[in-house]
């Protein structure tokens, strides 16, 4: 029985196809986690209380959301 040949970039070390976005998916959490720390020291500095300091962790987590809201309403959206 011949062997379909298949090209080794849509596989991982385990031989399961994922297509070819498992080649970047690490630049992509080396940005958020950059992204993430940015936005936490700038939201913990800007903290006046303990519980705005919560607030803080909380929008240094989904800060690429922020970012988009604000592109989208600078374009006029």
């Amino acid at each position: 029985m011949a062997r379909k040949m298949v090209n080794k970039e849509e596989y991982n070390c385990c031989g399961h196809g994922h297509g070819h976005w498992h080649m970047h998916k690490g630049s992509g959490g080396a940005l958020y986690g950059l992204g993430f720390l940015g936005a936490l020291v700038y939201y913990l500095s800007q903290a006046t209380s303990f519980w705005m300091g919560i607030l803080g962790i909380l929008k240094a987590i989904v800060w690429p959301a922020f970012l988009v809201f604000e592109l989208f309403k600078f374009l006029g959206m």
